[in-house]
């Protein structure tokens, strides 16, 4: 098995469309929720959490399904084929819905066919790369996924001021284009890892909290801890940028593209950090680096937050907060690029699947309890937004202390 950067950057396309998705997504529906339907913000909070209560009963089992399916398009692709248009043409319908148990068919939908395939080409990185190249390879693949975030972001903001229904129509072809590419261009390696044992997802879980290393048990904790900091402030960045900074939602979603647009520059560089100095190491800084930085968003002034500094072509005005949530994205980068390939070497190829999914397993739990328990606490605190981040940096921390107990996960000899 080689190591092919041309080929990573095409299966980079998949989770190019899945991003483009969850940003319009996140940036956009706490808005309709909020204006359209007027729900309060621990409802919000809910609404907000159902795709990844999706997710946490679909992508664990369907990564151990993929890791035992054979099929003459392989044991990945045909997730892709059947999940990708179906999330497609969902999300085209949100913005029609006049009435909320439409709103909610629409997402429903959406959220269990992008949940079906989300894993599966995921795990289709380490079905093509050795192990001492998938800090690098995950880098691409998050590198491809920011380029759809920064333009679901900027481009969604300008076409929101069109017409709200146009950043969803966008990211819908988009979504479609991009399994496309993947579906044409990639192709699956049929010389499988065999294993005495056909992958299992709970079986799989168990190995985990019996191990006596504690490693991997850390690990997923650890993913589980920092996810419910970040996933929070994603889902509410929007309504917090319009009730504590007094910013329009276009506004919030563009401020929103400056973090991920540097997750973006930092993600190679975060890759070759993490194949240098180790994975473990350059996650720590990660998690370090981003628990003072929300902890100064929560401290300083919305009026100093606010401040303009200068701006930028494309990117438009350029305040205090900006320069924040921009070293927010390259913090974030050393944490994400580095994290998935630290689980997947904890693991053998035949179950890699497995361990992508167990891997969105807690990301996804977390991703569930963090926007709730955010939302009931701005809901308790009389609608401050800004309490999110004070919660944030404690998670943080929390999984600071749990990554000091990882010692196995670093990339294996080719």
């Amino acid at each position: 098995m080689k190591f092919r950067y041309g080929r990573i950057y095409l299966l980079g396309f998949g989770f190019f469309g899945v991003s483009v998705i969850w940003a319009v997504y996140n940036a956009f529906v706490p808005i309709f929720l909020a204006d359209k339907f007027h729900l309060q913000p621990a409802l919000v909070g809910f609404f907000m959490a159902l795709n990844n209560i999706a997710a946490l009963f679909i992508e664990p089992p369907v990564g151990a399904w993929s890791d035992r399916l054979r099929t003459p398009l392989g044991r990945r692709m045909p997730f892709i084929l059947i999940g990708a248009p179906i999330g497609a043409i969902a999300f085209g319908f949100i913005p029609l819905a006049a009435a909320l148990p439409l709103f909610a068919a629409c997402t429903v939908t959406l959220l269990l066919s992008m949940a079906f395939w989300r894993t599966p080409v995921i795990a289709l990185m380490p079905d093509i790369t050795p192990s001492p190249f998938r800090s690098q390879a995950n880098a691409i693949i998050n590198l491809m996924g920011g380029i759809g975030s920064i333009l679901a972001f900027l481009g969604g903001s300008m076409l929101y001021r069109m017409n709200p229904a146009f950043p969803f129509w966008m990211a819908s072809i988009l979504v479609l284009l991009a399994a496309v590419l993947v579906l044409v261009f990639i192709r699956e390696p049929r010389d499988y890892e065999r294993s005495a044992e056909k992958p299992d997802l709970f079986r799989s879980l168990g190995e985990i909290f019996k191990d006596p290393d504690r490693s991997a048990l850390s690990l997923f904790l650890a993913i589980f801890f920092w996810f419910l900091g970040y996933s929070a402030i994603e889902a509410f960045f929007t309504l917090y940028g319009e009730h504590h900074l007094n910013l329009s939602p276009a506004d919030g979603s563009r401020l929103l593209s400056h973090l991920s647009l540097f997750f973006v520059l930092f993600a190679l560089v975060a890759g070759v950090v993490g194949t240098r100095i180790g994975r473990r190491l350059t996650i720590l800084i990660g998690i370090a680096l981003l628990a003072v930085l929300i902890a100064a968003i929560y401290i300083l002034p919305a009026g100093i937050l606010t401040r303009v500094l200068f701006s930028l072509p494309v990117l438009g005005t350029i305040p205090v907060i900006s320069l924040l949530l921009m070293a927010c994205g390259a913090g974030w980068a050393f944490i994400n690029i580095n994290s998935l390939p630290m689980a997947l070497d904890l693991t053998t190829q035949a179950r890699v699947g497995t361990f992508t999914g167990l891997y969105y397993l807690f990301s996804m739990l977390s991703s569930i309890v963090g926007p709730n328990i955010n939302g009931l606490a701005v809901q308790l605190s009389g609608n401050n937004y800004n309490i999110i981040m004070l919660l944030a940096p404690l998670f943080m921390l929390v999984a600071l202390v749990l990554m000091l107990g990882v010692h196995r996960g670093e990339a294996q000899p080719a």
